[in-house]
């Protein structure tokens, strides 16, 4: 299903973005030192950071909650509260958001993880809770799979459980979502496989929304190869970050980096939920992505694919593109037929 035009060599992007993603990349590239260190002291200074906010914002508010404080696990939640009515009584859905960065970058607070969880939750609308896990090198896999799955464990505990926390009356947890960009999206993915064997008390998955996943592999990819210039992704870049997040001695076919691969786990069996996979032309991911998108066909799963043909790596979070509004839109369709169909 593709939502642009034929494809084009280099994206249609205005000076403001072009120069946001230069930045970003080149913080990114400083950033990232040679020894598998990163400047953390560099990436964090030069990552805007939201404030949770209790007051409404774009008809959101938004709280912070604390999970584990001795490991700093902590997700900010997020509340639509519609500005000319009171809240509603209906059950809304809850989903379980994943930030994007490599496994190494940018956090739950990040000025647009921020922005993308607010859009979510308003545009849907949804609880959404945006889980900052710990990040690479100083913790390496599996704490980040840990820490995602420990939050879900979190949600579905009794109340008892969690402190001064409790979910509203009307998040309905019989009806979760998982998302994430890029290695958020890798996190969704493995924290379905995960829930699906899990047998919780009330959480659920039936969908998962799955933004320019961070898949990897031994073998190049003709994109990989081809887009060897763009933003944020590159064969140099996502070696780095693979590199820093796998177990020494592992290869890029570890199950936690090439999902339909050689090691890749049997999901035919298990309840995965519907699954909606958004790629775009120009980022040099997106054959590793339509790769995850056939082997969910294969495993016997409900997927559908979304190309943006012109579109790069992060284009999403991104308001000034007009495909960033498509991607909202696409999403709220998702949503909204997985819902139809869970009351079926």
């Amino acid at each position: 299903m593709s939502l642009a035009t034929p494809t084009i060599s280099k994206p249609s992007l205005s000076w403001k973005t072009k120069i946001a993603m230069s930045i970003i990349t080149a913080v990114t590239d400083a950033s990232s030192r040679t020894d598998g260190t990163v400047n953390r002291r560099l990436s964090d200074f030069l990552d805007p950071r939201c404030p949770p906010n209790p007051k409404p914002i774009n008809s959101v508010s938004s709280s912070d909650v604390t999970v584990d404080p001795l490991r700093k696990l902590w997700f900010r939640f997020y509340t639509p509260c519609p500005a000319t009515e009171p809240p509603s009584s209906a059950a809304l859905p809850v989903v379980i958001f994943f930030h994007g960065g490599g496994f190494a970058f940018l956090s739950a607070a990040s000025k647009a993880y921020d922005a993308v969880c607010r859009r979510l939750s308003r545009i849907l609308p949804a609880y959404v809770v945006s889980v900052n896990y710990r990040r690479t090198p100083e913790f390496r896999y599996p704490s980040q799979y840990e820490d995602g799955f420990d939050v879900l464990k979190f949600l579905d505990a009794d109340e008892d459980d969690n402190g001064p926390f409790s979910l509203p009356q009307n998040a309905d947890l019989s009806k979760c979502f998982l998302a994430g960009d890029s290695a958020g999206a890798n996190m969704a993915h493995h924290m379905a496989v995960r829930a699906a064997q899990a047998g919780f008390r009330t959480l659920k998955v039936i969908g998962l929304i799955s933004i320019q996943p961070f898949f990897g592999g031994e073998e190049r990819t003709e994109s990989e190869t081809r887009l060897v210039g763009a933003w944020l992704v590159s064969l140099s870049r996502t070696d780095w970050a693979w590199k820093v997040f796998l177990p020494e001695g592992s290869d890029r076919d570890h199950a936690a980096a090439n999902v339909s691969g050689p090691n890749a786990v049997d999901i035919s069996k298990l309840d995965y939920p519907d699954t909606v996979v958004l790629v775009g032309g120009l980022d040099p991911l997106k054959d590793r992505q339509r790769r995850y998108y056939q082997w969910l066909k294969k495993s016997g799963k409900e997927a559908e694919l979304i190309e943006y043909p012109n579109m790069i790596h992060a284009f999403y979070i991104f308001p000034e593109i007009p495909e960033s509004s498509q991607v909202f839109s696409q999403i709220k369709q998702f949503v909204t037929k997985t819902l139809s169909k869970s009351k079926l």
